[in-house]
């Protein structure tokens, strides 16, 4: 088994329903289990920033998987709860996952690269990560908590 961090977030509908059950989703598949959950927090969006705050949270995963088997399970699961991508980078949507680690690993292909590539720039990745992982190594990248002490995450706040 190997331990998987995956960011999740939305800003379209009903989005922390929507992300409540695409955890449950991704629990229920085969080698997949899920052992730790962020809160929600509300960010501002990302490139294109007219568009709604999104909702954003990060989870743990145990999985024997191998790592692109769990990105076509991540990207199954946003098309089954709606999520068409219709190739605008960072616009509005109804569900995003993303691999940000693989154990590990460090990827870098044309379908995958883990550590997330702008991991280490984004509050509303760091915030929810640090939540269930924050002495999380980032291959190459460094500790998760020592990463979100380097950026201003003032615009993120958690959920009740």
């Amino acid at each position: 088994m190997v331990r998987a961090l995956i960011g999740l977030g939305g800003n379209l509908g009903e989005v922390r329903e929507r992300l409540d059950a695409a955890v449950a989703s991704l629990d229920a598949l085969p080698g997949v289990a899920v052992v730790a959950r962020s809160r929600f927090y509300r960010t501002p969006p990302w490139g294109h920033i007219e568009q709604p705050d999104f909702v954003n949270a990060a989870i743990a995963v145990d999985t024997s998987l191998p790592p692109l088997a769990l990105l076509d399970a991540l990207l199954a699961t946003e098309r089954a709860f709606g999520r068409v991508r219709d190739g605008e980078r960072w616009g509005p949507r109804t569900i995003d996952l993303d691999l940000l680690a693989y154990g590990d690993d460090v990827i870098d292909d044309e379908r995958l690269a883990v550590p997330h590539p702008r991991i280490a720039e984004r509050a509303f990745v760091l915030l929810p990560l640090a939540d269930i992982a924050s002495d999380a190594v980032l291959p190459g990248v460094g500790r998760v908590g020592d990463l979100l002490s380097k950026i201003d995450a003032r615009a993120c706040t958690p959920l009740p």
